[in-house]
């Protein structure tokens, strides 16, 4: 336990430290953030667009769908502000630091983690909650305890499993050296897919984005319990409330997968 306090407040000084760093230039943080908030404001007027020419998408409208996109975007937000560390990590290997990262005494999934935080993923974190928040308005949610808790636990849940997305991403690396970017599909790809609704895909679609990377878990059948809505993907009427924990476990999958990778790494001898 004393350990795990202890790496717990050294992740926290090192987030503290790149804060202070990303401060020393406050302009160039705040146009990246604006940046950030208006590249993916875009992508928001395109859905806008679509529902402005078609009305509805397989019965979901704007302001429901707008509710899985906000969803999406917060919950990957936080997952690149956190994971950033994992998803940079090849470059770790290629030059030989993540040797380096070996001989200390601290777990390598902290040193890895604590090496990048980009706050100025903000600008994505802010436009996701704005339209997240206006949608909810828009759709009049009655909002009672349990429905809050499902907000909350399906956005931490789907923050883990894009975290976990980065760690599997990340441990390719101890065999490829290089990242892979089929693995991108799943990641920066696996954040749109999430932003509609499942049934407008095909089954295999469906459900390798349920039952292999569980990203309609965090959001699709979560929104569908939100909506009152009946999750069209044969789960059982209280799964939604649990489906949150999913996330969770699935990065702890990945951190095992992680160690594994690890014990098997042989160093690039650069």
């Amino acid at each position: 336990m004393k350990d795990l306090r202890d790496n717990f407040r050294l992740y926290l000084l090192c987030i503290a430290l790149s804060l202070r760093g990303q401060m020393q230039y406050r302009a160039s943080f705040f146009l990246y953030s604006l940046g950030q908030f208006v590249a993916i404001g875009i992508e928001f007027i395109g859905l806008w667009a679509l529902f402005h020419r078609f009305g509805n998408l397989k019965g979901w409208t704007l302001a429901e769908v707008a509710l899985l996109y906000g969803m999406a975007n917060v919950a990957f937000s936080i997952a690149d502000t956190f994971g950033r560390g994992f998803d940079t990590f090849s470059g770790l290997v290629k030059n030989g630091e993540f040797d380096r990262l070996l001989t200390r005494p601290r777990p390598t999934t902290l040193m890895v983690a604590a090496r990048e935080f980009p706050a100025m993923r903000i600008g994505r974190l802010l436009q996701g909650a704005i339209v997240l928040v206006w949608a909810a308005i828009a759709l009049q949610v009655h909002w009672t305890i349990p429905k809050i808790f499902l907000l909350v636990g399906a956005i931490i849940g789907g923050a883990c499993t894009f975290i976990g997305l980065f760690v599997l991403q990340a441990t390719l690396c101890f065999w490829t050296i290089e990242s892979l970017e089929i693995v991108n599909a799943v990641t920066y790809g696996g954040t749109l897919t999430a932003q509609y609704p499942m049934t407008i895909y095909r089954p295999w679609f469906r459900y390798f984005f349920t039952f292999v990377i569980p990203l309609a878990c965090l959001n699709y059948i979560p929104v569908s319990a939100l909506l009152d809505r009946q999750a069209t993907l044969g789960v059982p009427e209280a799964f939604p409330y649990f489906a949150p924990f999913i996330g969770v476990l699935f990065l702890l999958m990945s951190l095992r997968v992680w160690k594994f990778g690890e014990r098997k790494y042989c160093s690039t001898g650069s």
